[in-house]
């Protein structure tokens, strides 16, 4: 029987969602593995398999309402919604920073589960838990696809990931001599 993590993995490689490359990650670090989750969420049968992988992680939270910053965890965002039968609301840059609009409200003591797809640093999912909390929310957690900040990234919330790897991440001027030759790219997150 094929291990949680080689399933979710061969569902990565097979939609072309884990790259291989030199990458010009969010953060500015430059990477030689690039997760495109793009890639995967345009297959929804796929998405839909990978949140059911995840789901028993989340199993003993109490969640009113899913949450996810777009534009990464928009449609794995909802796919954990519908398969909790929750509400489903995101947040969305504004002058390169997350904000609630579109009329979505947070009640006082509403329980919200956040979304994303790929962590590295973790800077769109702490915007989020700050805009949770800032609307008297409370954050039941974070759940993510990918953790690949090989324990970096800091969180004062429960966090939930289908799949830990981490692949190094390098300043772009101290790069290894495999990836100087390689042109970067930023393909998008």
């Amino acid at each position: 029987m094929q291990s949680t993590q080689d399933e979710v993995l061969d569902i990565f490689k097979t939609t072309k969602a884990l790259l291989q490359g030199h990458f010009i990650l969010r953060s500015g670090l430059r990477s030689e593995y690039f997760f495109q989750c793009a890639q995967v969420c345009q297959h929804m049968k796929e998405v839909t398999r990978l949140i059911e992988l995840l789901l028993p992680q989340l199993a003993d939270l109490e969640i009113d309402t899913v949450l996810a910053p777009a534009m990464g965890g928009l449609v794995v965002g909802q796919e954990v919604a519908r398969q909790l039968d929750k509400r489903y609301i995101f947040v969305e840059k504004e002058n390169d920073k997350l904000v609630m609009r579109r009329g979505f409200k947070i009640a006082e003591g509403e329980r919200v589960l956040i979304v994303e797809d790929v962590i590295t640093r973790g800077g769109r999912a702490n915007e989020a838990i700050d805009i949770v909390k800032e609307n008297k929310g409370i954050v039941a957690g974070l759940a993510v696809l990918v953790d690949r900040s090989q324990g970096n990234a800091s969180f004062n919330v429960p966090l939930f990931s289908l799949l830990e790897l981490g692949f190094p991440t390098y300043h772009p001027d101290n790069l290894p001599n495999h990836l100087v030759d390689i042109p970067a790219i930023k393909p998008g997150s």
